[in-house]
Parts: structure tokens; sequence; C-alpha cells
């Protein structure tokens, strides 16, 4: 009776939470209250993601009621800090190793696992440094277009992007600009950009940046517009479902969060 009571009450709480302009579709299990990316991949009918720094080194498939369907063992990676999700469209999953809290890392992975149909597997490398004379960056957000990974710093009222090519073995990241930016809570913290390559957003704990009407690879010459979910919690993870919706994903804290999310751009 108290676990039905529990169960209940737990309902309850996840139908009545103030989510905003947010659609909650699921409630992501306690096990995964780090979750740190969300990806939908091709040929998969799973959406993965995983935990950052200080958790294992597997990846997760969910179906959309958040439910684990597949725990995939990286048996070669080691979560250093784990942050970000991307895929490309032969169904290639690729897993930022490159958060950097404290400021000193020199050395940044990016894992490719080809195969999401086992339950272990190795991972490919890609490994990268900043150019020479940059500071360390701590990264929470990348995405890969063209066959190049895009990545996006995390500070307070900028972002730095670099690209790295999607090329196995050791590379020195290439600087492409800074972009100042406005407003409260302006750390990136994941990115994605739309299947037909038109669409960019960048995530924050309480709103979206969308970036259209780019050319190549200046995403921030284009049109930026921010979009408010009307709800604060730790976002950490956004990706495509189509052209015109996101999926979003929290981090538990203070007993909240923890969800999957929809939000229509």
């Amino acid at each position: 009776m108290y676990h039905f009571k529990k169960s209940i009450i737990a309902l309850l709480s996840f139908m009545s939470c103030n989510s905003g302009k947010l659609n909650v579709l699921a409630n992501i299990p306690d096990s995964l209250k780090e979750t740190s990316a969300i990806e939908k991949v091709a040929n998969s009918n799973l959406l993965w993601t995983i935990e950052d720094s200080g958790n294992k080194n597997n990846i997760y498939g969910l179906d959309l009621k958040g439910k684990i369907v597949k725990d995939i063992d990286i048996n070669n990676a080691k979560n250093v800090d784990w942050e970000d999700l991307t895929s490309d469209a032969s169904g290639n999953l690729y897993i930022g190793d490159f958060g950097n809290n404290n400021g000193k890392r020199k050395l940044f992975t990016i894992y490719k696992v080809s195969d999401l149909n086992l339950n272990e597997t190795k991972a490919k490398r890609i490994d990268f440094e900043l150019p020479k004379g940059n500071k360390s960056e701590d990264f929470e957000a990348f995405f890969i277009y063209n066959n190049i990974f895009y990545l996006f710093s995390k500070h307070d009222k900028h972002t730095n992007l670099y690209k790295v090519p999607n090329v196995g073995g050791k590379h020195k990241a290439e600087f492409v600009t800074k972009f100042k930016l406005k407003g409260k809570n302006t750390k990136i913290t994941a990115a994605d950009i739309s299947a037909n390559g038109k669409v960019v957003v960048l995530l924050n704990h309480d709103k979206l940046l969308k970036l259209t009407n780019f050319s190549a690879d200046a995403f921030f010459d284009g049109t930026l517009e921010h979009q408010d979910f009307e709800h604060d919690s730790q976002k950490e993870g956004v990706c495509f479902k189509d052209s015109n919706t996101v999926f979003i994903t929290d981090e538990r804290t203070k007993g909240k969060g923890c969800n999957l999310y929809t939000f229509k751009l």
C-alpha cells in the first residue's frame, strides 16, 4: 500500500507541474537524474541520452514514455565529463566528452558509436586540443554539420564557436567566432541543427536561441530569435523531433525536473 500511495503522489506531482510552454511527455527514471543530452538517431526508434561526469560510461535508449529500453556500455571510453550528443545521417552517435568545469583540461574527446544494437561496444576516438594561445574552454554543446563538429563554449554573456573535423585521430580545433549573448542566463548547455541544415537551436535553462537565415557556418550572421519557456530548470539536452519541434530534457535538482519535454519553435 505504501508503494502504491507513493506512486500515486509522484504521478499527481508529475501531472500538475507547471511546465510553462513546454509539453511534458514523460518522467525520466531516477537512475538517470543527471541526464546531460538527448538525441534522435537515424534508423533508431529510441531517444538516446547520457549522464555527465562521475557517472557510467554508458549510453541509454529511451522510449517516449521515458523508459530505458537499451543500455549500452562503451567499454573503451571513460566518462570524464560527457556533456552532449549528436548524430549523422548514417545512424552513428557521437558523445561529446568535453566538459571542463575546472578550466584546466587540455585534451578533449568525441566518441563515435556505430552499433546501437549491442549491449557492450567500443567507440572510435576523435581527440582535439584548442589552438595555441587559446585558454582552456568548458563545452556543453555541439552538433555535426557537413561532416564537421561545431562546438559552443559555455560562458556568461558570450559563446566561442570552434570546429573540429569528423576524422579519427588528434586535431587542433579551429576557432570560428565569438558571439555576445544578451539577457540573463546566457550559458549554452546544448545545441542541435535541423536535418535540412537551416535551423540551429542553442539551449539555456529558461529559453531557446533559434538561429536561421545563415549561410555556410556563419550561424550568428543570420536571424537570432529568443524563445522563452516560461519555465526554469537545469535543462541540458535538446534535439530536433521534426522541423518545427524539439525534444528537451532537464536534470533533477531539488526534487524537480528529470523530464522529457517537447517544445514548438
